[in-house]
């Protein structure tokens, strides 16, 4: 199964890919790990991406779409692919590999929650400070069941910033979820329950979309 997974800051995205590849047995390819990886393997990609990332200038759509595809040609019988694609030009590219590999996507899943959701979520939320994990509401205790360590409040975890945060967001995922509607591969999950009330719904959509893959 090959799915892309969207979902804005705060809609628990996250913590959704963790369970899902965890069940699904599946490769989680986020962008920011395949970047540090290509550069710390000084590809000829990664060692241009750097160049840009150093300057503080945006990576190149066709720099971008070249790392995630060297990524991608070695397990393309499954992955979750997380912060990709941000763009169409992104996603036209995606496809095209995928076809030439005769490995479409199975989907596309949408995490959808309200802006009003997200600024409750993201100004009243804390992460650990070592592994960055974020705190579960129903957690009482200071510090990190996972690693020890303390909670703490994000610096841009503020009012104005989530609001800045939320609309780069629907600017460059809007465009994405029509394109993906056109294409009749987009699955969209409420993202306003509890987290385990939200798996449980993504959950049974990727049961049943890899039965009917397997028929």
């Amino acid at each position: 199964m090959r799915w892309v997974l969207l979902g804005a800051p705060g809609s628990g995205k996250g913590t959704q890919a963790e369970r899902i590849v965890k069940d699904f047995k599946l490769p989680h390819i986020a962008t920011g790990d395949i970047f540090r990886e290509a550069i710390a393997k000084e590809t000829d990609l990664g060692i241009k991406a750097k160049e840009y990332i150093d300057r503080g200038q945006l990576v190149p759509d066709d720099i971008v779409v070249g790392i995630v595809n060297e990524k991608l040609s070695s397990i393309l019988e499954g992955f979750l692919l997380d912060g990709y694609p941000r763009t169409i030009v992104q996603a036209e590219e995606l496809d095209k590999f995928l076809l030439k590999n005769k490995k479409p996507l199975t989907g596309v899943l949408l995490i959808s929650v309200s802006q009003r959701t997200i600024l409750d979520r993201l100004t009243n939320r804390f992460i650990c400070e070592k592994c960055g994990i974020n705190k579960d509401p129903s957690d009482t205790g200071d510090k990190c069941k996972k690693c020890g360590g303390n909670f703490v409040k994000r610096a841009d975890d503020n009012v104005e910033t989530v609001k800045k945060r939320i609309t780069v967001y629907l600017n460059q995922t809007t465009p994405l979820i029509e394109y993906y509607k056109k294409k009749k591969v987009l699955y969209e999950v409420n993202g306003e329950g509890t987290p385990f009330e939200i798996y449980n719904e993504i959950k049974a959509t990727l049961f049943r979309l890899k039965s009917e893959f397997t028929m």
